[in-house]
């Protein structure tokens, strides 16, 4: 039972026990005892602690306005799944910082967030002007460390409705061309295979496609 359940909540860590449950065809109490004894259920926060969305795009007037964040599962032949983190601008939808490793926590998404802010600004520290960082409300985005992180940097986390990945759809989709015109287009035999491969068409993606939001 244990390592599907932890492939669907890595791959999607906004859901709950029920969806997985039901997803998955197991029965809910046994998933929820689970999630329970892994420590995979997400905690009650304070009222006030995660900033919600009503329902807004993931859009931006002008760069560094609003990041975008999420994950996926990228199957690497000889080493097996890892997972992929994303950042993207919304304004310009470029792709920021990325990193794949066979690590689905929270040091994944971190690394990618710091590539991302040297390649905005050449080194890490705190920005001079907070932006927002939207994210699901994944075990990953909503760790202790994860947030901790972020804040270090001046940034301000900002969480969608759980269950409602519409309202991050901008790195959605990033993440949607990326398996379509690449990862699903290659049978990769090894982590570092896999990365070659998604440096080159991440370059591809950032310097010579069109962006509608460009245009």
């Amino acid at each position: 039972f244990v390592k599907p359940i932890k492939a669907m909540i890595e791959e999607n860590p906004s859901f709950g026990y029920r969806t997985v449950a039901h997803l998955l065809g197991f029965n809910k109490n046994t998933v929820q005892r689970i999630f329970q004894l892994k420590g995979w259920q997400v905690r009650k926060r304070p009222v006030g602690f995660r900033p919600r969305i009503q329902a807004l795009p993931s859009v931006a007037k002008a760069p560094d306005e609003r990041w975008a964040t999420d994950l996926c599962r990228v199957w690497t032949g000889r080493d097996g799944w890892a997972s992929l983190a994303l950042v993207i601008d919304c304004y310009s939808r470029e792709l920021l910082g990325w990193h794949l490793s066979r690590s689905g926590r929270s040091k994944t998404a971190e690394a990618a967030l710091e590539q991302a802010l040297i390649a905005r600004y050449g080194c890490l520290g705190k920005v001079r002007h907070p932006f927002l960082l939207r994210s699901d409300n994944g075990l990953v985005f909503t760790s202790r460390s994860y947030t901790a992180l972020v804040k270090s940097y001046g940034l301000q986390q900002e969480f969608i409705t759980p269950y409602s990945p519409e309202q991050n759809g901008m790195v959605e989709r990033v993440i949607r061309t990326l398996k379509d015109q690449c990862v699903h287009r290659h049978r990769f035999e090894t982590l570092q295979h896999a990365s070659r491969v998604i440096a080159d068409w991440i370059g591809f993606y950032n310097h010579r496609r069109p962006h509608q939001a460009l245009g």
